[in-house]
């Protein structure tokens, strides 16, 4: 995994998340409360999650092969999406049916042990912070000046933004299983058990299904950053090249396809051509740093439009007007 930021937020959630799943399922059989279960299925599929982030994170970072020629860089994409997945099947569904099943026999906390789920929930919602503050500062090494929901919605790498939804969402989970304990022990209740139970399974389907939609976005390829973008661009044009068109496309969190048609004056021999394309692609990789670069670089001729044609000069196969 490149981005060793990432992997570092992934590695903090999975120690925490272990931890805390282990202390859940101890509250769980000695108060059988629904919240503290929902919430140790959750720590669960977390952790599960995290898991498979990391081992997607290693298989991306194998060889390009024939058969893979542009690489292994979409795996990332692809775990990430697994791990959507995973939270809606195993967290989110499971909450929502152990809600379900204690409405229907809503018997409260009872017994010698009722402080366990109280004393458990506050100490992972000590525990989650800390890994949500990783998850924090290492988040805010890439994100510039990004707003968090902008940051989630456009990051490529998608490890850090899976993180941080699911610390979020852990943290506002626990605070619906301690309202959930908390109401049922004060009233005698098990109805708020329930309640807090569903509010868990709600928020962890509402997470599944951000996550699932900003992967399958990645997973059908993404063009570089509008930032990015116009470097390129002025990387190409920086002598006075003109762009017929440019396309671009994330092969991979840290790695990226540009094709551009460029044009040449018909006077240029093949040895011209071919010094003005090593430069411009020189250009691009630096401009691009630290992404890594796959640069596919055509020279056609730039025929402007014929008098009568719409407003904007015309590439020669008809693509769009140069930039």
């Amino acid at each position: 995994m490149a981005a060793s930021g990432g992997t570092k937020a992934v590695v903090a959630a999975l120690i925490a998340n272990l931890v805390i799943a282990a202390l859940k399922f101890l509250a769980f059989f000695l108060t059988r409360s629904s919240s503290m279960l929902a919430e140790a299925i959750h720590s669960v599929a977390d952790s599960g999650n995290q898991i498979l982030l990391l081992i997607g994170g290693k298989r991306a970072r194998r060889q390009a092969s024939p058969e893979h020629p542009f690489g292994y860089g979409r795996e990332r994409y692809i775990y990430a999406f697994i791990v959507s997945i995973v939270l809606f099947s195993v967290g989110g569904l499971f909450a929502l049916y152990e809600a379900y099943s204690k409405w229907q026999d809503p018997h409260p906390i009872e017994g010698f042990w009722w402080w366990v789920p109280l004393a458990v929930l506050a100490g992972a919602v000590i525990a989650e912070s800390f890994s949500f503050r990783t998850a924090i500062r290492e988040s805010n090494h890439v994100r510039g000046t990004q707003g968090w929901v902008q940051f989630v919605r456009t990051a490529k790498a998608p490890e850090l933004p899976v993180i941080l939804l699911e610390d979020f969402g852990a943290l506002l989970g626990l605070v619906f299983a301690l309202f959930g304990v908390g109401m049922t022990l004060i009233t005698g209740n098990g109805i708020w058990d329930a309640l807090g139970t569903a509010m868990i399974g709600v928020l962890l389907v509402a997470i599944a299904a951000v996550l699932a939609l900003e992967t399958k976005s990645l997973l059908l390829g993404e063009s570089a950053a509008a930032p990015m973008v116009r470097q390129i661009e002025s990387a190409i044009t920086e002598d006075g090249t003109r762009i017929i068109h440019l396309k671009t496309l994330h092969l991979g969190p840290d790695e990226l396809l540009v094709a551009a048609k460029i044009s040449v004056s018909e006077g240029e021999t093949g040895e011209q051509i071919a010094r003005a394309i090593n430069a411009a692609e020189a250009r691009i990789r630096s401009a691009a740093m630290p992404t890594r670069t796959v640069i596919y670089l055509e020279p056609d001729l730039y025929r402007p439009r014929a008098e009568g044609d719409l407003p904007g000069p015309a590439s020669s196969d008809g693509g769009p007007a140069p930039r």
